[in-house]
């Protein structure tokens, strides 16, 4: 099947951001046609008059509707959409100019329902974005799977990234209410309905995330808290491996502990891999201060994910309430 791409963007305040991510579809070296779906959701700072500043230039669908939540704007943009498969693009991203190419590429050599691609920091992204970027993307981390290229066969796509067929979309009924972990549930339910995923490696785009660690820590908790409601809704998906950043968290309360009474061999364990995070980014970034941040990062996103997953872990095992009940912040309402 040849595709024609549709691509769906959400946004929600944040028109310069929209302005950016059009600027580098402007440059895409793809030569078929396109179209790119922009979803404002019920925004107070409109993207409108960006879009039309680019009428001519791209070929832009605009649409405004009343805040629902990106999940659903997602579902409204591929509803209206004329494409047969969707690229799903969060608009705090910027895409190479090989990108569409990259994509078309791929899904003829090899066809699958729905695909992700990796992110990464662009050289113009502050210190605290790119030390972000390298907690949530590095090997070393929870975010290691994100980007690995031996990852190719279950790989979970992130909506920020994602590729899905207009019959993918149609038999599962797209993404749900809840939000942050959209994605996953949507990926586990496509599974479930015998579509396969890929990853498609050269597919990278530049995720600017969060811009300061505060907002990162409140975003990676949600990351956590999400977790244990996805196992409990899909039986068979929980995995050891969801406990790591408590484990850590807790290890880490201990070792300062033992330090404070004289015994620092389990407090050498943690500085030790502090110290392999510390190397690694500064050979990545080539730079010592996002190095150092990088430490830091790396550290709130396993305090912040351990916390949120242990928090709704127990919520949910002694709570007879349901997880709409236990944690509206995590959903939209229908």
């Amino acid at each position: 099947m040849e595709p024609f791409f549709s691509l769906i963007i959400p946004v929600y305040n944040r028109p310069e951001e929209i302005k950016e991510l059009l600027q580098s579809l402007d440059t895409q070296t793809y030569d078929q046609k396109y179209e790119i779906v922009i979803v404002e959701d019920g925004s107070q700072k409109r993207s409108e008059e960006i879009a039309d500043s680019f009428q001519g230039k791209l070929n832009i669908q605009y649409y405004f509707k009343e805040n629902s939540g990106p999940g659903d704007s997602r579902n409204f943009g591929m509803k209206k959409a004329k494409g047969n498969y969707y690229i799903i693009l969060d608009s705090d991203c910027l895409l190479p100019p090989e990108y569409l190419r990259v994509v078309h590429t791929s899904l003829k050599e090899n066809y699958v329902d729905f695909f992700g691609g990796p992110d990464t920091a662009h050289p113009d992204f502050t210190p605290t974005q790119k030390a972000i970027n390298y907690a949530m993307t590095s090997i070393l981390t929870t975010g290691g799977i994100r980007g690995n290229k031996k990852a190719t066969g279950k790989f979970q796509p992130r909506s920020f990234n994602m590729g899905i067929s207009r019959e993918a979309f149609e038999k599962s009924g797209g993404f749900g209410k809840i939000h942050p972990g959209e994605d996953p549930d949507l990926t586990i339910r496509l599974w479930k309905l015998g579509f396969q995923s890929k990853l498609i490696p050269e597919a990278k785009v530049y995720h600017k995330r969060r811009i300061d660690f505060n907002k990162f820590y409140i975003q990676v908790k949600k990351f956590g808290m999400v977790r244990p409601i996805l196992n409990s809704w899909h039986r068979g998906t929980a995995r050891l491996t969801y406990w790591l950043p408590t484990f850590f968290s807790i290890g880490m309360l201990v070792a300062l502990v033992l330090a404070a009474l004289g015994y620092y061999w389990f407090l050498y364990l943690y500085l030790f891999y502090f110290a392999v995070v510390l190397i690694d980014s500064w050979y990545r970034n080539r730079s010592v201060s996002i190095a150092l941040l990088s430490m830091f990062a790396v550290c709130i996103q396993f305090l912040a994910y351990g916390l949120g997953f242990f928090k709704s872990t127990f919520l949910l095992t002694f709570s007879r309430k349901k997880p709409q009940e236990l944690f509206p912040a995590l959903f939209f309402k229908e």
